[in-house]
């Protein structure tokens, strides 16, 4: 039956999705005699814990159950209480746990005070669905950087515009509103300047009402986008962050903080803004995730620093044709096939004719 509890409490933390970051989605049953008597889930970053959430819904019939929950109870004081505390007033006698939590802040701390309460603790249960499922915020807080998906979309042979940059549309409606939906998923949308020169796009989720909208990061090394573009009239709807160098001119960089941008000067190497020092600071900022939409010579820069993480790769049935089309992936390239950086298939998804393959970035030759 733990298992059982488990899975539900699971289905309860999906709730949360694309709404909880940079904290982890997560689920809590209270069961007493067999039967559940409350349920709850973290909803939206800011708002109660799933553990909380359960306990308001059980009051006083919660002395002498057992709580179930995917993560961990928090023993910090953040933009809430700290759960574990919670659960040691109500006088649960027993918490079964999905997965320590990898935040320093707790990692363990949860589990031994629960303990040195005298409320039976044990854990691990499903633990590797809970961390699938929490993917993002696992890689967050290991690794101290966004967790990096790159999407990109290529007719079938493998262009993504026309040699005029033409390249709309390649993919159809269904994969549009994918694409839509993991916009409000992830914490941030990044693009290189020449993308918002091209196509001028909004970079929002647009496929319900209500949804979250993600941080528009654009890359301008130099200052080059114009301050009319959308992404720039309409900051006070969603915001723009422009990541740019000391090359930029200052009274551009002054325009765009006139239309409400934040502007970021980032650090640089000799091939131009250092990656990894910015994806640190965007760390600093609560950016858990980010999802790259090009173009070729930004998904260039980010493969090479090893910092993509995720590859969706959508493919239409269209042929572009032509040696001046562009290719999903510029830069210099390499020159010898035992250098070509190594992917792990995950999946592939059709939407509407159009294949989705996802695929996970790893090192070596294997």
């Amino acid at each position: 039956m733990e298992e059982t509890y488990m899975e539900k409490a699971l289905e309860l933390a999906k709730k949360g999705l694309g709404k909880t970051n940079p904290n982890p989605m997560v689920g809590a049953l209270i069961v007493k005699d067999g039967a559940i008597i409350a349920e709850g889930f973290h909803e939206a970053l800011g708002r109660p814990h799933a553990e909380a959430d359960a306990l308001e819904k059980a009051g006083s019939k919660a002395a002498g159950s057992t709580m179930y929950v995917t993560l961990e109870p928090c023993v910090h004081h953040g933009k809430t209480p700290p759960c574990a505390d919670a659960i040691i007033k109500s006088g649960i006698e027993r918490v079964v746990i999905g997965s320590i939590d990898p935040n320093p802040l707790v990692g363990g701390k949860g589990v031994e005070k629960l303990k040195n309460a005298g409320i039976k603790v044990k854990t691990g249960v499903l633990d590797e669905k809970n961390r699938a499922l929490n993917k993002i915020f696992f890689h967050f807080m290991q690794e101290k950087r966004p967790y990096v998906v790159m999407k990109t979309a290529m007719s079938a042979d493998g262009k993504t515009a026309t040699k005029t940059f033409d390249s709309r549309w390649i993919t159809n409606e269904s994969s549009r509103y994918f694409v839509h939906e993991l916009r409000s998923r992830l914490r941030a949308v990044m693009v290189g300047a020449n993308t918002v020169i091209q196509d001028d796009p909004l970079l929002t989720a647009r496929h319900k009402e209500d949804c979250r909208q993600p941080v528009r990061i654009i890359i301008d090394a130099r200052g080059e986008i114009s301050s009319e573009a959308k992404v720039l009239r309409t900051t006070a709807s969603a915001a723009t962050w422009i990541v740019t160098t000391k090359k930029a001119p200052k009274e551009k960089l002054h325009a765009f903080e006139k239309r409400g941008a934040r502007v970021i000067v980032a650090d640089e190497t000799k091939k131009g803004i250092d990656f990894r020092a910015l994806m640190k600071r965007l760390a600093e900022d609560d950016i858990d995730s980010i999802l790259v939409e090009g173009g070729s010579l930004l998904n260039a820069s980010l493969i090479e620093a090893g910092l993509v993480d995720r590859l969706h790769l959508f493919i239409a049935p269209k042929i572009i044709g032509g040696k001046d089309a562009v290719s999903p992936v510029g830069g210099e390239g390499i020159a010898w096939m035992k250098d070509a950086q190594r992917l792990e298939f995950v999946q592939i998804d059709n939407f509407s004719g159009d294949i989705m393959v996802t695929y996970d970035f790893r090192g070596g030759d294997a």
